[in-house]
């Protein structure tokens, strides 16, 4: 019998893969769990359609990251910090305050998981921060610290 899995199944695949199964399987385990649907034409054509529009909404997503990867190359962030007088900083600079001053900067919203600051951040001055976008797009900016007034 042939099927579309409907979700992932550990010995068959994944979703939205089509594959030819023994039909007690099928009838007996598959189908009343809901992990398959029987492979007819307007199920597959339905799956089909759905494969295009993901890869579509995939597209678009990589068009966006594209554009703000490259706002964001080149771009220097300012962010203060309470400093002591030998240029230390009490405290360190976290992946979620570079992503306060981007979102400052651009108004644009970072996960701050996606920000790799190199090491720590403890002393004033510029450093290099990567941002990785997804499916292989990095942006390369630097954060300058300098000590705050307050």
């Amino acid at each position: 019998m042939k099927i579309i899995l409907m979700s992932d199944v550990k010995s068959l695949g994944t979703t939205g893969t089509v594959l030819e199964v023994a039909d007690g399987y099928a009838r007996n385990f598959l189908l009343p769990r809901g992990l398959a649907a029987e492979a007819s034409k307007g199920s597959l054509a339905l799956l089909e359609q759905q494969r295009k529009a993901k890869a579509r909404r995939d597209a678009e997503a990589v068009a966006m990251s594209e554009a703000l990867g490259k706002q964001l190359e080149g771009l220097q962030v300012t962010v203060p910090a309470k400093a002591g007088g030998n240029g230390k900083l009490f405290g360190a600079i976290t992946n979620a305050n570079v992503a306060d001053a981007i979102h400052a900067a651009l108004g644009v919203e970072i996960d701050r998981h996606k920000i790799e600051v190199p090491d720590n951040i403890k002393s004033l001055g510029s450093y290099p921060v990567e941002i990785r976008l997804g499916k292989n797009i990095v942006a390369k900016t630097t954060v300058k610290v300098i000590a705050s007034t307050a």
